[in-house]
């Protein structure tokens, strides 16, 4: 299912679409909120895999403003539960990733991002 922690590691994979390729964008997206279980411990390992500008970018761009604009370098609790929030209870049921670059659509359809190329379009 696409979550923003998900979305935060994904890029574009057509070939020949090597730069500008990430963050793939969301278009026409139905967005559900579900609670998950908050884990301060995991949040704070897995920060260093974060893309911040790309994560606050997407999260912004779905309409939620809690993280900020810098990656804070202290970590308290408010903090983490608006991290919590974003990577783990914003879920894209319905939609499209497009690439920046070179426009590719990617299908989100229940939940599931549809990352498949066409056999033209492996590198």
């Amino acid at each position: 299912m696409v979550r923003l922690i998900t979305h935060n590691l994904l890029a574009c994979h057509v070939k020949g679409c090597t730069s500008n390729n990430f963050p793939l964008e969301f278009k026409d997206v139905q967005v559900e909120l579900r609670e998950a279980e908050f884990n301060p411990d995991f949040l704070t390992g897995f920060m260093p895999k974060i893309e911040w500008k790309a994560l606050v970018d997407t999260a912004r761009q779905l309409g939620d403003t809690s993280l900020p604009l810098e990656q804070p370098e202290m970590h308290d609790d408010d903090f983490l539960k608006s991290l919590h929030h974003v990577l783990f209870e914003i879920h894209i049921e319905e939609g499209i990733m497009i690439c920046p670059n070179c426009k590719h659509n990617y299908p989100i359809s229940n939940g599931i991002p549809n990352m498949l190329l066409a056999e033209y379009e492996i590198g």
